[in-house]
């Protein structure tokens, strides 16, 4: 039990409707619905995610740093991708009605629907699991830093995330104009990092967010 709970008072809440609890819209098929210690206050050390998706949409790259995730596919399909560090690979897991795919804490992943109408139920071992998103380090780390550290072009790398102008969580963007499949890849297949340099090798594919839910 919660310790500094009195479960006497009228204060202590034993039921929530998720439904009530939205966290992110995208749109009316893209969206996620959050329950932590903040919506139910006998919360121990569980918190969930309820994420809807469409085909092609990905709750984009991120990591939970006090938490791990055990993602439930309910209905529709999606991959569970994630880099493992021991490894140094990226690992594509896809999940259908009924599978799990369990992501440790503090590693970098993301999921991509493969179908419509896809259902995830994402359950954190912590109250209130904290997230830090790709698009934030993208876009709040100073250009200048980038292009020292990695030896970019910094004018070009700076125009390549200039469209990030907030957390994606559900990405693309609506407002990218990407076709259905841009961008995807075939998650059937391991990752092959590019070890190529090219000149250009960036490309791109409402409410502001805390790093936490």
């Amino acid at each position: 039990m919660v310790s500094d709970i009195d479960y006497t008072s009228p204060n202590t809440q034993f039921t929530y409707d998720v439904n009530e609890s939205r966290f992110f819209t995208k749109d009316a098929r893209n969206f996620i619905n959050v329950l932590g210690i903040k919506q139910l206050n006998t919360l121990e050390n569980i918190s969930l995610l309820d994420i809807f998706l469409s085909k092609t949409n990905v709750i984009e790259p991120h990591t939970h740093q006090n938490a791990a995730e055990l993602v439930y596919c309910i209905s529709g399909s999606a991959v569970v991708s994630m880099l493992n560090p021991f490894t140094q690979k990226i690992r594509n897991y896809p999940i259908s009605p009924g599978q799990v795919a369990n992501v440790p804490q503090g590693w970098w992943h993301y999921e991509v629907a493969t179908s419509d109408k896809t259902h995830l139920l994402a359950i954190f071992d912590a109250p209130s699991p904290e997230v830090i998103y790709g698009s934030d380090i993208l876009r709040l780390t100073p250009p200048e830093i980038m292009a020292h550290t990695y030896c970019l072009n910094e004018h070009e790398w700076e125009k390549a995330v200039s469209p990030i102008r907030q957390s994606t969580v559900i990405g693309p963007d609506k407002y990218c104009g990407q076709t259905e499949n841009t961008g995807i890849l075939d998650m059937n297949k391991p990752y092959q990092p590019n070890t190529h340099y090219p000149n250009d090798p960036y490309r791109h594919y409402d409410t502001p967010l805390y790093w936490g839910y």
